[in-house]
């Protein structure tokens, strides 16, 4: 598996870093960039290719020939293999469907609503699980999905402590038996959370 300490040199995440420097040729005049190529096109190649392909087998050369450049032409829009891999993650996490409005259910059937949503992420892109583990995950995308997480859990009436372990339930919950998608049945799942739901409802009520 790919992980973010892969190099053994620590690394900034490319939601912190500043941008890609431009790499140059030898002789230290810069390429001219790639016509047609954009972070975006790049980042949506790179989800494709892991679907394919999984994330074993995922390199900057298998990318660069799908999108028909050279290798080298990809570090105009990103320093490292590692950065795509945290683009790829938090563009898969904008699948999910994020509404918060009201719910017939309440907070309990928004809750349901966003576990099954990230559930089928796993299992739409197996690749997602093990990225969410070894990168920072604090894109755009993953920080929507935790604000709509952390509104849910206001709708709870949950305070301090109670609110706090309530969160790392969640979390673990989905990162954990939602991680597991292809191998733990639907119906497995759905009882999971519907217990956990019912705990989170019994605090509350205390």
């Amino acid at each position: 598996m790919v992980t973010a300490a892969d190099s053994g040199e620590p690394r900034t995440s490319v939601w912190l870093a500043a941008g890609p420097a431009a790499p140059a040729r030898s002789g230290g005049r810069r390429s001219e960039a790639p016509s047609g190529l954009n972070r975006e096109r790049i980042t949506a190649a790179t989800v494709r290719l892991l679907d394919a392909d999984g994330l074993t087998r995922f390199s900057m050369r298998r990318l660069a020939a799908r999108l028909g450049v050279t290798a080298m032409s990809l570090y105009w829009y990103v320093d490292t293999k590692h950065d795509l891999l945290e683009l790829a993650l938090d563009s898969a996490l904008g699948e999910l469907a994020l509404s918060a409005g009201p719910a017939p259910e309440g907070w309990p059937g928004r809750l349901r609503a966003l576990a099954r949503g990230y559930r089928r992420v796993l299992t739409d892109h197996p690749w997602v699980a093990p990225l969410a583990v070894a990168y920072p995950n604090i894109g755009p995308h993953a920080r929507a999905f935790d604000t709509a997480l952390q509104r849910l859990l206001d709708a709870t009436g949950l305070a301090d402590s109670a609110r706090t372990g309530a969160h790392l339930a969640v979390s673990q919950f989905l990162h954990g038996c939602g991680g597991t998608a292809r191998r733990a049945p639907e119906g497995d799942f759905c009882l999971a959370l519907d217990v956990l739901i019912a705990g989170i409802e019994a605090k509350a009520a205390v």
